[in-house]
């Protein structure tokens, strides 16, 4: 039979196991919801400003060669 200590500790364990799981699946459902969504926005503007600059220089080649 267990004692009371050991029914303190199952308890607290317990409680304890729920928090760290609380944690994990709160840090899971922040990556997915919160950093992907950012780094591919991340990405979407760099993909915007490198073709931005490339239709810039094709633009300045264009008119040098008109002159």
């Amino acid at each position: 039979m267990v004692n009371e200590l050991g029914w303190f500790y199952l308890g607290g364990m317990t409680i304890l196991f729920f928090f760290w799981a609380y944690g994990i699946v709160s840090f899971l459902l922040d990556v997915k919801n919160k950093f992907i969504p950012k780094g591919r926005q991340y990405l979407r503007g760099r993909r915007r400003l490198k073709e931005e600059e490339r239709r810039e220089q094709e633009r300045k080649e264009r008119e040098e060669q008109l002159y």
